[in-house]
């Protein structure tokens, strides 16, 4: 599988809200893979990735409608949890982002995202802040 560095983010805090109904399928069926207790390799990739097959906001391959607030996504997530382009284990590299997570890391982050004030991502990735 082959993920964005944000959507390291994104994955852990869905809820299962969406764009439309091939996105939410989509997500549904990679969270529940994703958030199983089999350790899922995956491929830390800075270009679009599984998730955005389906999302409508996907120009063409590698391109975003928002592809320069996307590109800043990844690369402050890279930055903040030294995550590099190559395969982790899915489970082990969010559990050390959930580790040095902060509110304030998270609102550097994600603060201009649509979905951030509507989600669970504060409450789910910085319980270790708590």
């Amino acid at each position: 599988m082959r993920l964005r560095p944000h959507h390291l983010l994104c994955t852990q805090s869905y809820s299962g809200k969406g764009y439309d109904d091939a996105f939410v399928k989509n997500m549904n069926q990679i969270t529940a893979l994703l958030r199983s207790d089999t350790p899922v390799p995956i491929e830390i990739v800075c270009e679009t990735d599984d998730l955005c097959e389906h999302c409508p906001n996907k120009v063409k391959k590698n391109v975003c409608k928002d592809n320069d607030k996307v590109n800043a996504y990844d690369a402050k997530v890279k930055e903040y949890f030294h995550i590099e382009e190559k395969t982790y284990i899915y489970q082990d590299i969010t559990r050390e982002i959930r580790e040095k997570m902060t509110p304030d890391i998270l609102e550097d982050i994600c603060g201009n995202c649509g979905w951030y004030p509507v989600s669970a991502c504060k409450k789910i990735l910085c319980r270790a802040a708590r």
